[in-house]
């Protein structure tokens, strides 16, 4: 669990360019509910007292990928191995004693959102305290406690270059962005690091003309997601107050770069009727999927959120702001909870399809996770105390070509022909590594399972100029000119150098 310093996005593209690997993909789910399989169950308890979970998130790196952090409403987190083998006679309980690798009272309060950082050697987690920490997995020993926000921190997440930048979104209504690398003399009273927040947005997502809000009505305000885009600028936001997301740019937090909703047109009135629970983007940065409070999923394509929603997902119940839903890695599927005990999972190209309804719980299915590289594997936690595994059956299966094992994929803005290919596509998946992680080690075990995504194929601009100009149906899509590429959505993220201000200036050329 050794920290590294993120290699340059421009050289792991070169890297990359000219080694010539193949991309291997991420497998493809199927329609027939059959296919997708339940590998184990464990319950959430603590001194044999069950508590429900509130956030899970897989391993970032391949390494570990295997590993499950789960925390609950007591103030726990609790690490899972989930490659362990689970018996089917086995209790609930059984399995999460054989499975659990260690676990530990992050805070006296609830937790709800927990995420890996510097290569699984950190984690964050957000609480009801009104704190953020930062805990030493090896230690499981708290190093830094983030301090300013005056409600739950109900999100978190990492800036996806730098794991020392972190943005957290608070019931209070504001979010912040905390520097892990700043100096601070200051100490809580358990001996802890305290660190105060680089900037704070407050009332991000209240109306223009709003009120002074009333004593109860915090909740109105309540921040419930926020995104460290992967273009490493923008962050998206959204709210319990209306189904509207917001974009800013970190380095000038002043006033909102745009928004979007699932429904433009609508008034101000409608647009309150219905909050955001979650939000979630695929490893590639392009789509962003947002759980609405209406029972809808709306997937947005993050260059041309002028647009609108490019798909909407229906089928589950989303009746508490605890329901979540992601999208995979690549950006094939999306997965939810529901308030009627039932996980679904939808085909991105085919919205209008029936989802798969995952059914084993006996409670509301809040968080869920897709494991980054793991096969087809797939977590979720439900209020019946339980966390389950899932995976798809290796008949559905095939495998392709390896990819390097040092390659971590970054975002990269990709023109909507490409965009097209991707919301088409149908991957294969290889087999799975069977090594697995063994507990008694100090350091999370090093193995050599392959990771599958998939990836628009990336080039220098001289190749894809090459690859994109070779048929004629495409030479009206890309102009030579540089105003042309300044008006392309594809400059919100990957904008011509010559030109490069702020991404305030590439949302408004792209409008």
């Amino acid at each position: 669990m050794e920290s590294s310093s993120p290699r340059s996005f421009f050289r792991k593209i070169r890297s990359r360019e000219l080694s010539g690997f193949r991309v291997r993909k991420r497998p493809y789910i199927s329609d027939a509910a059959s296919d997708i399989i339940e590998i184990g169950a464990v319950t959430v308890e603590h001194c044999g007292d069950e508590t429900p979970p509130l956030a899970i998130s897989f391993c970032e790196n391949i390494k570990n990928s295997h590993i499950l952090a789960v925390s609950d409403e007591d103030g726990y987190v609790s690490l899972f191995d989930t490659r362990r083998k689970f018996s089917c006679s086995a209790s609930h309980q059984e399995n999460a004693e054989k499975a659990k690798v260690c676990d530990w009272v992050a805070h006296h309060n609830a937790v709800f959102d927990v995420r890996w950082i510097k290569e699984d050697a950190q984690i964050l987690t957000a609480s009801g305290d009104q704190t953020v920490k930062v805990w030493d997995v090896q230690e499981m020993k708290c190093i830094a406690e983030l301090m300013g926000h005056t409600g739950s921190v109900k999100s978190i997440c990492s800036h996806p270059t730098n794991p020392d930048i972190v943005v957290s979104g608070s019931r209070d209504g504001s979010f912040a962005l905390w520097d892990l690398r700043c100096n601070s003399n200051s100490r809580s009273v358990h001996g802890e690091l305290c660190l105060g927040s680089t900037a704070v947005v407050k009332g991000a997502h209240l109306p223009p003309r709003a009120k002074r809000i009333r004593r109860g009505k915090a909740a109105s305000m309540s921040i419930t997601s926020v995104l460290y885009l992967k273009d490493e600028v923008s962050i998206a936001t959204a709210g319990a107050v209306d189904s509207v997301l917001k974009f800013w740019d970190s380095r000038n937090l002043k006033s909102v770069v745009t928004q979007t909703c699932p429904h433009p047109q609508s008034t101000e009135k409608e647009r309150r009727l219905h909050g955001i629970s979650s939000l979630s983007q695929d490893l590639n940065g392009v789509f962003l999927s947002a759980s609405c409070m209406d029972n809808r999923i709306y997937l947005y394509n993050l260059l041309q959120l002028e647009k609108g929603p490019l798909r909407s997902f229906s089928g589950c119940r989303i009746e508490s702001f605890y329901v979540k839903s992601a999208i995979s890695p690549d950006a094939t599927h999306i997965i939810s909870g529901s308030s009627d005990g039932n996980a679904y999972i939808w085909q991105v190209n085919k919205p209008h399809g029936d989802p798969v309804a995952l059914k084993s719980h006996d409670g509301e299915v809040t968080a869920v996770d897709w494991c980054p590289f793991e096969d087809g594997q797939i977590a979720t936690c439900s209020d019946d105390f339980t966390v389950r595994m899932w995976n798809t059956q290796n008949s559905i299966c095939s495998s392709t070509g390896s990819p390097p094992s040092s390659n971590r994929r970054r975002v990269m803005a990709i023109p909507s022909v490409e965009c097209r290919k991707l919301m088409v596509n149908e991957p294969s998946c290889p087999k799975e590594d069977p090594d697995s992680w063994s507990p008694s080690n100090d350091v999370l075990h090093q193995n050599n399972s392959s990771y599958t995504i998939i990836m628009p194929k990336i080039s220098t601009p001289e190749a894809q100029k090459k690859r994109f100009f070779s048929g004629s149906d495409l030479n009206e899509a890309f102009e030579k000119t540089p105003e042309a590429t300044v008006k392309s959505p594809s400059s919100v993220l990957n904008p011509p150098s010559s030109t490069k201000r702020t991404i305030r200036d590439y949302f408004h050329a792209a409008s």
